[in-house]
């Protein structure tokens, strides 16, 4: 049996368990060499239960092209912007638009810990707080 080369890596942003094949994910697909509808569906199967929130993807493309794609949690800011109940982040410095409470804080820590680049779960916590601040939005507690 000949061996698989990867013919691309590529990241993605897409709605878990609701992408669709149209733009803009169907073209980044298809010029990789991935067929869109078939990655469309295992990719809604395995992220059904994300409900909707954004979440990223690594997918690596074979010489045969086959696939795999591996799902990674919803990006920081947007599980805190839920978290503080905002519709976007501040745009300008040192202008606040929302707060959310140390317990939130550590909840989030807790579902980006396998992404995040963290010793310990304090250092986590200090991490999204950090991101919650460029945002615009304090941590309280």
């Amino acid at each position: 049996m000949a061996k698989k080369e990867v013919t691309a890596k590529f990241k993605i942003m897409a709605k878990g368990g609701a992408a669709t094949p149209a733009p803009p994910l169907g073209p980044v697909l298809g010029a990789n060499g991935v067929n869109p509808g078939q990655f469309i569906q295992q990719f809604n199967a395995a992220t059904a239960d994300k409900g909707g929130k954004l979440v990223g993807c690594i997918v690596t493309v074979y010489n045969d092209r086959s696939f795999e794609f591996e799902v990674k949690s919803s990006p920081a800011s947007v599980l805190i912007k839920d978290a503080a109940g905002v519709e976007k982040g501040s745009g300008e410095p040192q202008k606040i638009v929302g707060s959310i409470t140390r317990a939130q804080a550590e909840k989030i820590a807790e579902e980006k810990m396998s992404d995040l680049n963290a010793a310990s779960m304090d250092a986590a916590v200090r991490i999204v707080a950090g991101t919650a601040r460029s945002m615009g939005i304090t941590v309280e507690g």
